[in-house]
């Protein structure tokens, strides 16, 4: 692909988002400003991208120059560092690739993690646990900070419900392919005959909405306090530290009692509540440019079956693009990588259709 042409482009609207940023009015308008400022590290991003690329392919043409040296030893020398040149610039072409593209507003966002046991009981339970222990693995090894945001615990040690808080470079981007059903079959605990059971957990990944995505009206809440109902002792069970909030409007309902007090579960819901809104607001916007694109990776819809995990035979299978790997055990550790990186290359192919380039 002949890159260029597009760079040139970037390069033109990154001087003007120059400009806006030495601007000292720039945050009077705080959602404007949060706009350019976003805009502005992405295509830093992309350029610094180009020319690590651009030096890269310097180097490679300098060495397959010096491999056709009448110096024998120099020449082995370029050779041998060749095939490295070659790899790190079809990795970096494809990082470009996805750069060039149109943006996607949410990439670069934090994320919030609901998973919530499905068909299964206490299986699917203590499976939404294990799930939650993966993508906590999962950031662990990126980088990411986990934060545990809300839980409903199940009598078998699982959990029903929980929310997970994830911070970090461009979490939405790789965590997004999570959204669907997660299926597992395996024999539980509980089984004394040795039958294979089929469960089901239900993944929804969310991007952090800030407060200039989504406007909460006041008269549009309805706010009540209660006493938590979960285990946490005297303090948990004297006080009424647990928020429940209702949307009027959409009927979305939001409750948290995992801070100890009620500032703090009044702050987590409303943030909860938002990222549920603004979800909802980014779902309406892709059924109207793309009744195709709903279809594809990362569309997040929490009715359809994304992957299955087999125990018996230590198989995962992600079913939107035919993957399957017999790394059980390093998926349920938190490599998700060779599935995370799958679905990006299927994404990107479609992406870069749909954008003809």
């Amino acid at each position: 692909m002949e890159y260029a042409t597009l760079i040139a482009k970037r390069r033109e609207r990154f001087l003007e988002l120059e400009e806006a940023v030495g601007d000292p009015d720039l945050f009077s308008d705080p959602a404007r400003a949060t706009s350019i400022l976003r805009e502005h590290r992405k295509l830093r991003q992309t350029l610094d991208l180009w020319e690590k690329l651009e030096d890269l392919r310097r180097q490679l043409a300098d060495n397959e120059e010096l491999a056709k040296s009448d110096d024998p030893e120099l020449a082995a020398m370029a050779a041998e560092e060749i095939p490295g040149y070659q790899g790190e610039i079809e990795r970096l072409s494809e990082d470009l690739q996805y750069a060039l593209l149109p943006s996607d507003p949410s990439e670069d966002r934090d994320a919030l993690i609901e998973i919530r046991a499905g068909a299964g009981g206490d299986e699917a339970s203590l499976f939404a646990a294990e799930l939650m222990r993966v993508y906590q693995r999962y950031a662990d090894t990126r980088g990411w900070k986990c934060e545990h945001l809300e839980s409903s615990p199940s009598e078998v040690g699982g959990f029903k419900e929980v929310i997970l808080k994830i911070t970090g470079d461009e979490v939405f981007r790789f965590m997004k392919y999570e959204s669907g059903v997660h299926r597992v079959q395996r024999v539980p605990e509980t089984e004394t005959q040795g039958r294979v059971h089929t469960s089901t957990v239900t993944v929804a990944v969310l991007p952090e909405a800030e407060e200039v995505d989504v406007e909460l009206k006041p008269d549009d809440l309805r706010i009540e306090v209660c006493r938590s109902g979960g285990a946490g002792g005297q303090h948990v069970n004297r006080t009424e530290s647990a928020v429940q909030i209702f949307h009027l409007p959409t009927g979305i309902y939001v409750r948290c009692e995992e801070g100890r007090s009620q500032i703090k579960n009044k702050e987590l819901a409303l943030q909860i509540l938002r990222s549920k809104l603004y979800e909802r607001k980014l779902h309406e916007q892709q059924e109207a440019y793309s009744s195709h694109r709903r279809s594809l990776i990362g569309s997040g819809d929490r009715s359809e079956k994304i992957r299955t995990y087999n125990f018996p035979q230590s198989r995962v299978t992600d079913h939107r693009i035919g993957l399957t790997s017999h790394n059980l055990a390093g998926v349920m550790a938190g490599d998700l990588a060779e599935f995370t990186e799958g679905l990006q290359k299927a994404e990107m192919a479609e992406r870069l259709a749909e954008a003809g380039l």
